[in-house]
Protein backbone atom coordinates (compact mmCIF):
# COMPACT_ATOMS: atom_id res chain seq x y z
CA UNK A 1 0.00 0.00 0.00
CA UNK A 2 0.98 3.56 -0.57
CA UNK A 3 1.74 6.46 2.05
CA UNK A 4 -2.04 6.68 2.67
CA UNK A 5 -4.13 5.65 5.41
CA UNK A 6 -7.14 6.99 3.86
CA UNK A 7 -8.79 8.63 0.64
CA UNK A 8 -11.30 11.50 0.65
CA UNK A 9 -13.80 11.13 -2.21
CA UNK A 10 -15.84 13.73 -3.79
CA UNK A 11 -19.11 12.55 -5.09
CA UNK A 12 -21.07 13.90 -8.01
CA UNK A 13 -18.56 14.34 -10.49
CA UNK A 14 -15.91 12.23 -9.45
CA UNK A 15 -17.50 9.05 -7.89
CA UNK A 16 -20.83 9.37 -9.37
CA UNK A 17 -22.13 10.75 -12.93
CA UNK A 18 -25.16 12.64 -11.58
CA UNK A 19 -25.52 15.14 -14.23
CA UNK A 20 -28.65 13.84 -16.10
CA UNK A 21 -30.56 13.22 -13.25
CA UNK A 22 -29.56 16.80 -11.38
CA UNK A 23 -29.97 18.42 -14.87
CA UNK A 24 -33.68 16.91 -15.23
CA UNK A 25 -34.31 17.91 -11.42
CA UNK A 26 -33.54 21.34 -12.38
CA UNK A 27 -35.53 21.65 -15.02
CA UNK A 28 -38.51 20.19 -13.46
CA UNK A 29 -38.78 23.00 -10.59
CA UNK A 30 -37.86 26.02 -13.31
CA UNK A 31 -40.68 24.68 -15.83
CA UNK A 32 -43.35 23.99 -12.82
CA UNK A 33 -42.68 28.10 -12.55
CA UNK A 34 -42.60 29.20 -15.99
CA UNK A 35 -38.97 29.80 -16.08
CA UNK A 36 -36.76 29.12 -19.04
CA UNK A 37 -35.00 25.33 -19.27
CA UNK A 38 -31.26 25.10 -18.31
CA UNK A 39 -28.99 22.72 -21.01
CA UNK A 40 -26.94 20.34 -19.57
CA UNK A 41 -23.82 22.36 -20.19
CA UNK A 42 -24.96 25.32 -18.10
CA UNK A 43 -25.96 22.84 -15.19
CA UNK A 44 -22.77 21.23 -15.74
CA UNK A 45 -20.92 24.35 -14.87
CA UNK A 46 -23.14 25.72 -12.19
CA UNK A 47 -22.27 22.15 -9.74
CA UNK A 48 -19.66 21.74 -6.92
CA UNK A 49 -20.82 24.20 -4.60
CA UNK A 50 -23.94 22.40 -2.89
CA UNK A 51 -27.67 22.73 -4.04
CA UNK A 52 -28.36 26.09 -2.95
CA UNK A 53 -26.12 27.72 -5.39
CA UNK A 54 -26.55 25.29 -7.72
CA UNK A 55 -30.47 26.59 -8.03
CA UNK A 56 -29.27 30.15 -7.57
CA UNK A 57 -27.08 29.99 -10.50
CA UNK A 58 -30.34 28.05 -12.50
CA UNK A 59 -33.20 30.37 -11.13
CA UNK A 60 -33.41 33.95 -12.79
CA UNK A 61 -31.95 36.52 -10.84
CA UNK A 62 -35.05 38.69 -9.81
CA UNK A 63 -36.39 35.27 -6.87
CA UNK A 64 -36.89 37.15 -3.52
CA UNK A 65 -35.74 34.96 -0.89
CA UNK A 66 -39.23 33.69 -0.26
CA UNK A 67 -39.87 32.23 -3.53
CA UNK A 68 -36.28 30.82 -3.74
CA UNK A 69 -36.30 28.76 -0.30
CA UNK A 70 -39.70 26.97 -1.62
CA UNK A 71 -37.93 26.28 -5.06
CA UNK A 72 -34.87 25.06 -3.68
CA UNK A 73 -36.84 22.90 -1.26
CA UNK A 74 -39.08 21.50 -3.74
CA UNK A 75 -35.73 20.85 -6.11
CA UNK A 76 -34.55 18.64 -3.29
CA UNK A 77 -37.60 16.81 -2.52
CA UNK A 78 -37.61 16.18 -6.55
CA UNK A 79 -34.13 15.31 -6.98
CA UNK A 80 -34.42 12.60 -3.63
CA UNK A 81 -36.81 10.57 -5.76
CA UNK A 82 -35.43 10.88 -8.77
CA UNK A 83 -31.60 10.72 -7.72
CA UNK A 84 -31.16 6.92 -9.54
CA UNK A 85 -32.63 7.36 -12.36
CA UNK A 86 -29.72 8.62 -14.85
CA UNK A 87 -26.98 8.08 -12.28
CA UNK A 88 -24.58 5.40 -11.85
CA UNK A 89 -20.81 5.19 -11.00
CA UNK A 90 -17.90 6.27 -13.53
CA UNK A 91 -15.97 3.50 -15.31
CA UNK A 92 -14.06 1.57 -13.27
CA UNK A 93 -14.76 3.60 -9.86
CA UNK A 94 -16.90 0.08 -8.03
CA UNK A 95 -14.12 -1.73 -8.46
CA UNK A 96 -11.39 0.88 -7.55
CA UNK A 97 -13.49 1.36 -4.38
CA UNK A 98 -13.24 -2.65 -3.67
CA UNK A 99 -9.95 -3.05 -4.62
CA UNK A 100 -8.69 0.49 -2.02
CA UNK A 101 -11.02 -1.26 0.62
CA UNK A 102 -9.66 -4.56 0.44
CA UNK A 103 -6.02 -2.94 0.93
CA UNK A 104 -7.02 -1.88 4.28
CA UNK A 105 -7.50 2.18 2.83
CA UNK A 106 -10.09 3.83 5.08
CA UNK A 107 -12.53 5.39 2.34
CA UNK A 108 -14.79 8.58 2.89
CA UNK A 109 -16.57 10.43 0.90
CA UNK A 110 -17.16 14.58 1.53
CA UNK A 111 -19.71 16.07 -0.84
CA UNK A 112 -21.62 19.75 -0.99
CA UNK A 113 -24.47 17.57 -2.31
CA UNK A 114 -27.58 17.75 0.93
CA UNK A 115 -26.44 14.85 3.28
CA UNK A 116 -30.02 12.92 2.45
CA UNK A 117 -28.74 12.39 -1.27
CA UNK A 118 -25.13 11.78 -0.32
CA UNK A 119 -25.91 9.05 2.15
CA UNK A 120 -28.46 7.35 -0.22
CA UNK A 121 -26.35 7.27 -3.22
CA UNK A 122 -23.38 5.77 -1.36
CA UNK A 123 -25.42 2.90 0.44
CA UNK A 124 -27.11 2.38 -2.94
CA UNK A 125 -23.98 2.42 -5.33
CA UNK A 126 -20.61 1.58 -2.96
CA UNK A 127 -22.12 0.19 0.15
CA UNK A 128 -19.52 -1.47 2.06
CA UNK A 129 -16.90 -0.37 0.30
CA UNK A 130 -17.32 3.18 2.10
CA UNK A 131 -16.37 3.68 5.84
CA UNK A 132 -18.73 7.05 6.14
CA UNK A 133 -20.08 9.60 3.48
CA UNK A 134 -21.55 12.96 4.39
CA UNK A 135 -23.20 15.68 2.63
CA UNK A 136 -23.77 19.32 3.18
CA UNK A 137 -24.12 20.69 7.46
CA UNK A 138 -23.49 24.17 7.24
CA UNK A 139 -26.49 24.14 9.88
CA UNK A 140 -24.30 21.89 12.30
CA UNK A 141 -21.73 25.11 12.05
CA UNK A 142 -19.69 22.90 9.72
CA UNK A 143 -18.67 25.11 6.17
CA UNK A 144 -19.16 23.61 2.71
CA UNK A 145 -16.14 22.92 0.37
CA UNK A 146 -13.91 24.58 -0.10
CA UNK A 147 -13.23 25.50 3.76
CA UNK A 148 -11.47 22.44 5.11
CA UNK A 149 -14.41 21.70 7.65
CA UNK A 150 -15.69 18.73 6.29
CA UNK A 151 -12.75 17.04 5.35
CA UNK A 152 -11.20 17.40 8.96
CA UNK A 153 -14.80 16.11 10.33
CA UNK A 154 -14.53 13.35 7.84
CA UNK A 155 -10.71 12.56 9.12
CA UNK A 156 -11.41 12.41 12.52
CA UNK A 157 -14.58 10.17 12.30
CA UNK A 158 -12.37 7.91 10.22
CA UNK A 159 -9.69 8.35 13.06
CA UNK A 160 -6.99 9.11 10.61
CA UNK A 161 -4.69 12.42 10.98
CA UNK A 162 -5.36 14.74 8.33
CA UNK A 163 -1.63 14.25 6.86
CA UNK A 164 -2.26 10.70 6.10
CA UNK A 165 -5.71 11.66 3.92
CA UNK A 166 -5.77 11.98 0.32
CA UNK A 167 -8.24 13.98 -1.09
CA UNK A 168 -9.94 12.77 -4.62
CA UNK A 169 -12.20 15.55 -6.74
CA UNK A 170 -13.04 16.58 -10.25
CA UNK A 171 -13.40 20.81 -9.38
CA UNK A 172 -11.73 23.79 -8.70
CA UNK A 173 -13.78 23.65 -5.48
CA UNK A 174 -11.73 20.29 -4.55
CA UNK A 175 -8.55 21.97 -5.69
CA UNK A 176 -9.32 24.10 -2.86
CA UNK A 177 -10.70 21.88 -0.17
CA UNK A 178 -7.81 20.12 0.12
CA UNK A 179 -5.25 22.86 -0.43
CA UNK A 180 -6.98 24.88 2.60
CA UNK A 181 -7.23 20.92 4.38
CA UNK A 182 -3.03 20.82 3.81
CA UNK A 183 -4.06 17.33 1.70
CA UNK A 184 -2.40 15.69 -1.11
CA UNK A 185 -5.20 16.05 -4.02
CA UNK A 186 -5.70 14.32 -7.25
CA UNK A 187 -7.99 15.57 -9.41
CA UNK A 188 -10.12 13.42 -11.71
CA UNK A 189 -10.02 14.74 -15.40
CA UNK A 190 -13.99 12.50 -16.06
CA UNK A 191 -16.29 14.75 -14.54
CA UNK A 192 -17.72 18.09 -14.23
CA UNK A 193 -14.41 20.24 -15.72
CA UNK A 194 -12.12 19.34 -18.43
CA UNK A 195 -8.17 18.83 -17.85
CA UNK A 196 -7.47 22.56 -19.33
CA UNK A 197 -9.65 24.13 -16.31
CA UNK A 198 -8.14 21.66 -13.87
CA UNK A 199 -4.93 22.75 -14.81
CA UNK A 200 -6.11 26.40 -15.06
CA UNK A 201 -7.73 25.99 -10.86
CA UNK A 202 -4.07 24.65 -9.71
CA UNK A 203 -4.37 20.86 -10.19
CA UNK A 204 -0.66 19.22 -9.23
CA UNK A 205 -1.86 15.67 -9.89
CA UNK A 206 -4.54 14.50 -12.71
CA UNK A 207 -5.83 11.33 -12.99
CA UNK A 208 -7.76 10.52 -16.87
CA UNK A 209 -9.20 6.82 -15.79
CA UNK A 210 -9.59 4.59 -12.34
CA UNK A 211 -6.71 2.91 -13.24
CA UNK A 212 -4.32 5.56 -13.35
CA UNK A 213 -5.97 6.91 -9.83
CA UNK A 214 -5.30 3.27 -8.36
CA UNK A 215 -2.13 3.10 -9.50
CA UNK A 216 -1.18 6.73 -8.06
CA UNK A 217 -3.25 6.11 -5.08
CA UNK A 218 -1.53 2.77 -4.08
CA UNK A 219 2.01 3.33 -5.18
Amino acid sequence: MGKYKAVLFDLDGTLLDTLDDLTDSVNVILERYGFPRRERKEVRSYLGNGSERLMRAALPKHINEADFAKYLEEYKAYYEGHKEEKTGPYPGISELLRELHRCGLKIGVVSNKFDLAVKGLCKKYFSPCIDGAVGEMESAGIRRKPAPDMVFAAAEWLGVATEDCLYVGDSEVDILTAENAGMDCISVCWGFRDEEELREAGAKQLAHTAAELRKMVLE
